[in-house]
């Protein structure tokens, strides 16, 4: 007989990661969102449908964490924004 549990839908992070969920964000859909460098990574070149919220998740490494603040820090790419809700 087949197990009827649904699988887990908690992604597996590495310890040395780190997950930014755009739906735990107090800033999402506002206009400190729109100049988030996770919205910039994140968005879509041709949106699917007419809104402009994005949703989603992204994980970086710490590596990916030190360059985006470095980058931002010589104004090259919008700083991070994210604030999780809590």
């Amino acid at each position: 007989m087949s197990n009827l549990n649904p699988p887990s839908r908690k992604i597996p992070i590495p310890l040395e990661s780190t997950l930014i969920d755009c739906g735990t964000c107090v800033m999402h859909e506002t206009a400190v969102c729109a100049d988030c460098v996770v919205t910039f990574l994140y968005r879509d070149e041709e949106p699917d449908s007419g809104s402009d919220s994005q949703t989603g998740a992204i994980v970086f490494d710490i590596a990916e964490i030190r360059a985006m603040r470095a980058l931002a820090e010589a104004g090259l790419v919008p700083t991070l924004r994210h604030r999780e809700s809590g």
